[in-house]
């Protein structure tokens, strides 16, 4: 039996103005998506608990099928990972974003996707100016995505489970006065945030930007900490091999600790210009050889993320076409097979930030009955009366075992 996971990344949303009063899954041509809730099963599940951060992170290991209120410890330690940072018992990571704040609110919390180069640069300036111990460490991730580490060389750390930190994608167009680092370790990381202010406004490389009309990174945002998670081997939980597909640090991050192989795929972005079809591709390759593949699309969350609802429509369009189609054919045509479309999270348009709530899932497949769905959308998964409202077991639904 071979098993595919596809995730549009926060794709569920609400009716839109602007779309006529649909959804973006409803408005987008996605008729492979269609294919497979009509052969199959149409379902809704809630991926992140009402307790919990509404994210990928949250979502994904959900999704993967590890319950987020026993295993999550935080964003950053999953992509740590993804880096092949170790994480000694005591250590710490912590999400570094390169982000603009303008007039006192986050105006970019990708600081206009900052190109990796003129990233590295700054965070190298933040090492240099700001981290004298030996406790500090920052690493260089991809565009504004980076990381800082608290290495706990006597068993000692700032932070605790009070520690608080807000991601920046959540406060889009916000003041940022009231979202500041709380509780155990804030101190340090507000000082860390503040210095890097003058730093940055000093980079000659980043205050060119301006003269291209393009927004500079103001400053870090520090969020996302957490300790190293103990995650359960994915093969000794459900006997299958795995692999993932994707651009994000934090889903490389899951995937090696859960022991899938992280396909690396050219032009691959982690956002709205990612090659799609080579990611259909590199999938069909990869199920070749392994027995089940997840491919992850961030690019429909990055179009909610900007408030471009059409940006969203076409990106559906694009993994439906380039991604669920081939798959699929591929899959039907060499035996035994199961496939699974869905979401970590909701991603509204509106809000331009995650959301809790439940999201639309369909699969198909050897085992699995019809039902009466004609489509894939929000609408028709929410009046089947398929119900998860823990998501982390839907995984053991694809693989028809418990994961108790």
């Amino acid at each position: 039996m071979k098993y595919a996971l596809i995730i549009p990344d926060g794709c569920a949303d609400e009716p839109q103005q602007s779309l006529g009063g649909q959804t973006p899954l409803q408005a987008a041509r996605v008729p492979h998506m269609d294919e497979i809730a009509r052969a199959g099963k149409v379902g809704q599940t809630d991926n992140v608990p009402e307790s919990m951060p509404s994210g990928s992170d949250v979502g994904t290991m959900s999704l993967f099928g590890y319950d987020p209120l026993v295993y999550h410890t935080g964003r950053a330690p999953l992509e740590a990972a993804a880096q092949g940072i170790e994480l000694g018992p005591d250590d710490w990571a912590i999400r570094c974003n390169l982000v603009t704040v303008e007039d006192g609110k986050m105006a970019s919390f990708t600081a206009e996707q900052i190109s990796s180069e003129l990233g590295a640069e700054l965070i190298e300036l933040m090492q240099r100016a700001c981290c004298g111990s030996e406790n500090w460490k920052f690493y260089p991730g991809v565009s504004y995505r980076n990381l800082l580490v608290y290495r706990s060389r006597d068993g000692k750390a700032p932070f605790a489970d009070d520690t608080y930190t807000v991601p920046p994608h959540d406060i889009t167009d916000q003041e940022i006065a009231g979202h500041l680092p709380m509780g155990s370790g804030a101190c340090d990381l507000r000082n860390l945030m503040e210095q890097s202010v003058a730093l940055f406004a000093e980079c000659e490389a980043n205050q060119a930007r301006l003269e291209k009309g393009e927004k500079p990174a103001t400053q870090v945002w520090l969020w996302g900490q957490g300790k190293a998670p103990a995650l359960k081997p994915f093969v000794e939980r459900y006997g299958v091999d795995g692999a993932v597909i994707t651009a994000v640090d934090l889903l490389r991050g899951i995937g090696r600790l859960l022991g899938w192989d992280v396909v690396e795929v050219p032009g691959a972005t982690g956002y709205i210009d990612t090659d799609y079809a080579a990611k259909g591709r590199y999938a069909i390759d990869t199920l070749q050889k392994k027995d089940f593949v997840v491919v992850h699309v961030e690019a429909t969350d990055e179009a909610s993320h900007e408030g471009d609802a059409a940006a969203k429509v076409e990106a559906l369009e694009r993994i439906d076409q380039d991604i669920v189609a081939p798959v699929h054919e591929y899959l039907h045509g060499q035996g035994d097979y199961r496939i699974l479309v869905c979401p970590d999270h909701p991603t509204f348009l509106r809000t331009k930030t995650h959301s809790h709530g439940f999201v639309p899932f369909a699969m198909c497949g050897t085992g699995i009955e019809a039902g009466s769905a004609e489509s894939y959308d929000e609408v028709v998964a929410a009046a089947s009366g398929n119900v998860l409202n823990e998501g982390h077991r839907l995984m053991a639904e694809l693989f028809g075992r418990c994961n108790d």
